[in-house]
């Protein structure tokens, strides 16, 4: 049964409705910044997020939930629109396409706007990369430099002191800067990891292999981001140790941010709205950490494109479970309206979480997309891929193809695309990525051509 009463007017056209403000809920929405699915408490006993994994614990956890890009500007975009970026245009680190369909032109809504048409207070602090925030439906927000985020809970701080949010629900959306490098941490952050024993994945390589698979530039360039052998971020080759320290780093500024997602839960309850607000945790995409000898993202390898979430709300009908379901960033537009009552716009690419909410062993679907093809610039170039629940397959700009077995091989070791044994697999998933490709309008060959 739901747990929240449903008593408005929804006016098809505009979004507007009457209601009573109390019945519905407040949203929280932490988009964290480079955060990799494995690099979290509950996943990882090598990282001290206590906040997080109690948050996680008493709400619900979604175990496989992929961004529908893995470069920052490309994933919020279609965050914001509820769209692929081939379809709102910002298919790379470029805001462009993003400001023509979706600010000037207006051809994909902007979830902020949806709501504050709604009668949602919104607004949007933190690491924007699309530019004022008030441009695409937030009623408030700037942009916010701060790196290691001090600032940017501040401000959500301010905005919770409001009067007005006793009677008035609001969208509260915060964008941080960690655990994106510079890695900064704090000095109380770092000591705690100072000693500590990191263990490499099986995936671990001082240096990629030569295939574009892995590349993270142009089709056929073989560039490596991460590059600056000067900073802590230094590109490949990278040997062990220093991949260690790297991670410990990156690992303090985790905590870092788990301290302040806790803080933030006591601002909330002092504010007296914590009761009747859904926080919703999730990362822009994920972040290689020297697995498969890459670091930075773009490419479509599970550390790159799938991220941890979760949802924390005493308001929620099923805590303390977690669903395997094949969810992603496109889900989170369509899941905000339901809870608001709002009726979703047709573009929207994604579906509401709130089935898997009320029913954990749901799905919503038997496959995922994600894509990132736009690094260099240009519409079409780069990677896809499509997940089912046990295999993956992915295409590069390139046209090599790769399937793993994620059961028989989690860290993504073995490429069965060449061989005998999958060939009903390889076929059935070029299919799943071609009718994708068709509903996006991707012009890229269609795999096996």
């Amino acid at each position: 049964m739901r747990t929240l009463t449903i008593c408005f007017l929804i006016v098809l056209n505009t979004g507007a409705i009457s209601h009573a403000a109390s019945e519905r809920p407040n949203f929280v929405v932490v988009v964290a910044d480079d955060h990799t699915f494995r690099a979290i408490g509950y996943r990882n006993s090598q990282v001290y997020t206590p906040h997080f994994d109690r948050m996680a614990a008493s709400g619900i956890r979604f175990d496989n939930f992929f961004v529908a890009s893995p470069i920052c500007v490309a994933s919020r975009a279609s965050l914001y629109s509820g769209v692929y970026p081939q379809q709102h245009g910002s298919v790379g680190l470029n805001g462009q396409g993003f400001a023509k369909s979706v600010i000037q032109e207006r051809r994909f809504p902007a979830l902020a706007e949806v709501l504050s048409r709604a009668g949602y207070h919104t607004a949007l602090y933190g690491k924007s990369h699309l530019g004022d925030p008030t441009k695409f439906g937030f009623v408030e927000g700037r942009e916010v430099s701060d790196r290691d985020d001090f600032e940017t809970f501040a401000e959500a701080r301010k905005f919770l002191q409001h009067s007005e949010n006793q009677t008035r629900p609001f969208l509260l959306w915060l964008t941080p800067h960690n655990p994106h490098v510079p890695l900064t941490a704090p000095k109380a952050f770092l000591d705690r990891y100072a000693k500590a024993e990191i263990t490499l994945d099986s995936n671990f390589r001082e240096q990629p292999e030569k295939s574009s698979l892995l590349n993270q530039g142009l089709p056929g360039e073989m560039y490596f981001r991460d590059s600056n052998k000067t900073s802590l971020s230094g590109g490949p080759p990278r040997s062990s140790e220093q991949m260690k320290n790297f991670i410990r780093a990156y690992y303090a500024e985790v905590s870092l941010l788990d301290r302040q997602v806790g803080d933030l839960m006591q601002d909330l309850r002092r504010a007296g709205v914590y009761e009747r607000t859904i926080f919703i945790y999730l990362a822009d995409n994920g972040y290689h950490l020297g697995n498969h000898g890459l670091g930075n993202k773009i490419t479509m390898h599970e550390e790159s494109v799938r991220v941890p979430c979760f949802f924390h709300s005493p308001m929620l009908p099923n805590q303390g479970l977690h669903s395997s379901a094949l969810v992603g960033s496109l889900d989170i537009y369509p899941t905000l309206l339901d809870y608001a009552g709002v009726q979703a716009p047709a573009h929207l690419m994604g579906q509401s979480l709130r089935t898997i909410i009320e029913a954990p062993l749901a799905k919503l679907r038997d496959s995922i997309v994600s894509e990132c093809v736009g690094v260099g610039g240009q519409l079409g170039q780069g990677h896809r891929m499509v997940r089912t629940e046990r295999f993956k397959y992915m295409l590069s700009g390139d046209n090599e193809e790769a399937l793993f077995d994620l059961h028989a091989d989690p860290f993504e070791l073995n490429n069965l695309a060449s061989g005998e044994r999958q060939i009903a697999e390889l076929q059935s998933h070029r299919k799943l990525l071609s009718a994708w490709m068709d509903r996006v309008g991707d012009t890229h060959a269609r795999p096996g051509e």
